[in-house]
């Protein structure tokens, strides 16, 4: 009698691998979001600006020093997942109206248990609702920096990548910018003294190399 058990066991631990990951619960971010909308009640908001949206490693990027010529929103939040920026879709983006976005997020996502299918799909989500809001708005994907902390999960962060790497060249709006190849050594490994001591943020020569890569294409894209 037990070879049918073993059966009906292995089975259900079959099914319960190919379902998707929950989604955590972006309401842990609420206090970030209010934030937000508290400084756009308190400050005027550029016209038209480039708007960068994503998780942490936005969060942390000193884009107006960086970029102080541009009219820059910088909308991340540390720890998020794309279905956190889905849910708060609408206190994040809609009341900007880009005219470049700059997007980085999905490592976190694997991070916490997702597979590069899912984590492509709530992707394409987002994306599709900010070219329904904004047909006009060019769009840059940061793909899923390798650092030495997350090193071991970076072979499903690059099949993310090149998800959507692929889909970027279906429009000539898509941007793919590759942030993440400068990030690695000769040998193919991460360069650990272009991230800070928790091995999973930049830190200042890291984001140099960002500051370069990206700010060459939106020259690239002013002159359009």
């Amino acid at each position: 009698m037990r070879l049918p058990i073993i059966i009906f066991l292995a089975f259900h631990v079959f099914l319960l691998s190919g379902q998707e990951k929950q989604d955590p619960d972006p309401r842990r971010f609420q206090n970030e979001i209010d934030a937000f909308q508290h400084w756009d009640s308190k400050n005027a908001v550029p016209e038209n600006p480039i708007l960068f949206i994503g998780s942490s490693s936005i969060r942390m990027w000193k884009t107006h020093d960086a970029f102080p010529d541009q009219p820059v929103v910088n909308r991340g939040f540390g720890g998020a997942e794309i279905s956190d920026m889905i849910y708060f879709y609408d206190q994040i983006a809609k009341p900007y109206d880009p005219n470049i976005i700059v997007f980085y997020c999905g490592d976190n996502d694997i991070s916490g248990g997702k597979k590069a299918e899912q984590v492509f799909n709530d992707f394409k989500t987002i994306r599709e609702k900010l070219n329904s809001d904004f047909p006009d708005a060019s769009f840059i994907y940061l793909p899923a920096k390798p650092s030495q902390s997350r090193w071991g999960l970076y072979p499903e962060m690059k099949k993310l990548n090149d998800l959507i790497a692929d889909y970027c060249e279906e429009s000539d709006k898509d941007h793919y910018l590759d942030t993440a190849t400068p990030l690695l050594k000769k040998d193919g490994t991460p360069d650990n003294s272009l991230f800070m001591k928790d091995q999973l943020h930049l830190n200042e020569n890291g984001y140099k190399i960002w500051n370069s890569l990206l700010g060459k294409l939106l020259e690239q894209l002013k002159s359009n």
